[in-house]
């Protein structure tokens, strides 16, 4: 038991440091009923119900259908790396830059495996994170950071796109030219032949409707409360196996911050201090945040020290760029891949029936994981140095 609890901490190690903060911050300002007035519940609410009608698609094999019948059309490599890099930066502006990885990572290492193409390999994982992440930047259903800031900051949604359009833009140029580097070479890419799996129509209408609902919680059109309600009354009845599947791991990682954060604005001596560091550096503080404690949490332990929320917004979506933890959904595809350079076959779960597809993975020696930090960390660190470039260019614009 012992064993299990300390596996369990080590594993969710943001969650963890998150909850020690909040405990030792109890030890400064005494708990009350001021407490409940830290929690964003708009935030979770919202939080909570995307997870879940995200799930709810991927349960249907929503994205497996979408993600395969485009990989059919792949005529050479660079098409087929265009298609799984570009799914992935424009998925992840809706479903999330974690779910945009879940989803088409699995699928890269199944495809190269089937064209013995596992050269390639490390490189199209890479871009696929990178462009996740980047992607995700564009709206506030992006990623979780976004979803924080876009909530506290009084933007509106145009002017929120507005804000990161630039940045998203440059990265799709640069992941355009990198993919142009790949070989024009002839691939046949033939998917699930015998697959007859087809998705529930009624079970897809209810999830866009879902979804909708969402949207509109987002614009501030709806109550938070009564499409919470919805979602989780819905949800219980179509698939109720959906609600166990939420991270809820994250919702607590946010509530332990928004404790820490709260009770260190009531120490006056930490609040002033913190808003002086932070003050007029958001960019540069989201960026070097970023690197050591992943972007989610910085942006909410970093916003309740500043108001300037725009150069923050952008400092945490560029700052996923860089370790492998700046963005905790790129350690999704990293332990994809050093699961599958460590066995001698993938296993991939159809989310539509559950079945195992098997598939050899004779993985080139080159293909190690020193190797893919080391390919990671070079790419993260060009296209950081390129974006962090372009933001104090663009600041210099009148």
């Amino acid at each position: 038991m012992y064993k299990k609890f300390i596996h369990f901490f080590k594993q969710d190690a943001v969650f963890t440091i998150s909850l020690i903060l909040a405990v030792i911050s109890c030890f400064f300002v005494q708990p009350s009923a001021e407490y409940i007035g830290y929690i964003d519940f708009r935030v979770l609410a919202l939080l909570f119900c995307l997870m879940t009608v995200i799930g709810g698609y991927s349960n249907i094999g929503f994205f497996h259908k979408l993600g395969k019948t485009l990989l059919n059309k792949a005529a050479s490599i660079r098409s087929l790396a265009a298609v799984l890099v570009f799914l992935c930066f424009f998925s992840s502006m809706v479903i999330t830059n974690d779910v945009a990885l879940i989803t088409f990572v699995p699928f890269t290492i199944l495809i190269l495996n089937m064209i013995h193409r596992n050269d390639k390999l490390i490189l199209l994982i890479v871009l696929e994170t990178i462009a996740a992440n980047l992607g995700s930047m564009l709206t506030p259903l992006g990623n979780p950071q976004n979803l924080y800031l876009y909530t506290i900051s009084g933007m509106n949604l145009g002017e929120f796109v507005l804000t990161l359009l630039p940045y998203t833009a440059i990265s799709f140029l640069l992941l355009a030219i990198l993919i142009w580097r790949f070989p024009k070479e002839a691939v046949s890419i033939e998917l699930d032949e015998d697959d007859t799996s087809v998705i529930s129509k009624g079970k897809l209408i209810i999830y866009t409707g879902l979804f909708l609902l969402c949207l509109l919680v987002v614009l501030h059109i709806f109550p938070f409360q009564l499409v919470l309600a919805i979602v989780f009354i819905v949800m219980l009845f179509t698939d109720r196996k959906v609600l166990y599947s939420v991270d809820y791991i994250l919702l607590l990682t946010f509530v332990c911050f928004f404790i820490f954060i709260g009770n260190m604005k009531n120490i006056p001596a930490v609040h002033t201090l913190l808003s002086q560091i932070i003050s007029g550096h958001e960019f540069a503080s989201g960026v070097l945040a970023s690197q050591c404690i992943s972007n989610v949490p910085a942006a909410i332990l970093l916003s309740g020290f500043t108001t300037e929320i725009a150069p923050l917004l952008i400092g945490v979506n560029v700052g996923g760029l860089g370790t492998l933890i700046a963005s905790l959904a790129s350690l999704i595809s990293y332990k994809y891949y050093t699961k599958a350079i460590s066995t001698s076959s993938t296993t991939i779960h159809n989310t539509k029936t559950s079945s195992p597809l098997t598939q050899t993975a004779s993985l080139s020696t080159p293909n190690t994981s020193g190797r893919y930090m080391y390919i990671f960390t070079a790419y993260n660190v060009l296209f950081l140095a390129i974006l962090v470039v372009a933001y104090y260019l663009l600041t210099l614009l009148p």
